[in-house]
């Protein structure tokens, strides 16, 4: 009976900690007010790369969100891919990130604490964005702290050049 008992108490613990660690259902729509609360209006997702654009009350674009998930698939955290939103004004400045879906074998400790996304509000994606140099470490949590930080410098470098970059002539 004890092992029966032990068994049902795992089980439903680990439920707790993948459920507390995912944030399901948070979709671009939610997400994009959250990036940039200025914004008049948002465009539908366009492709290559693929991207929001959020847009002035002129009609003006001032910022671009994506997923890291769609721009480097490949970047991958401890337990498998982190699915981060980002957002980022047309000066190359990150507006924030969500992080919206991670797992992680050991527990609630990693990238989707609070204090993670916080050190990319205000960031230059031009910056190094180096563990341990201009990203805070988090304990335990070295491979998802810089694959994550990895995949949002990658993907905000690659929109920056795709949609920002002076055309050639």
């Amino acid at each position: 009976m004890r092992t029966l008992f032990a068994a049902l108490a795992l089980v439903v613990s680990s439920l707790v900690v993948v459920a507390g660690q995912l944030q399901t259902g948070l979709e671009a729509d939610d997400l994009l007010p959250r990036l940039f609360p200025d914004a008049a209006s948002f465009s539908p997702k366009e492709s290559n790369p693929p991207h929001y654009k959020a847009l002035d009350a002129s009609g003006e674009v001032i910022g671009f969100a994506y997923w890291t998930t769609e721009l480097e698939p490949l970047e991958r955290a401890f337990d498998g891919p982190i699915k981060i939103f980002v957002g980022m004004d047309t000066d190359l400045i990150l507006r924030g990130i969500v992080v919206t879906e991670h797992r992680e074998p050991y527990g609630d400790f990693s990238v989707d604490l609070p204090e993670f996304a916080v050190q990319f509000d205000g960031k230059d994606v031009r910056d190094p964005f180096r563990y341990g140099s201009d990203i805070d470490a988090i304990s335990r949590a070295t491979i998802s702290v810089t694959s994550s930080s990895r995949a949002i410098r990658n993907s905000s470098r690659r929109i920056a050049r795709a949609l920002l970059a002076p055309s050639s002539s």
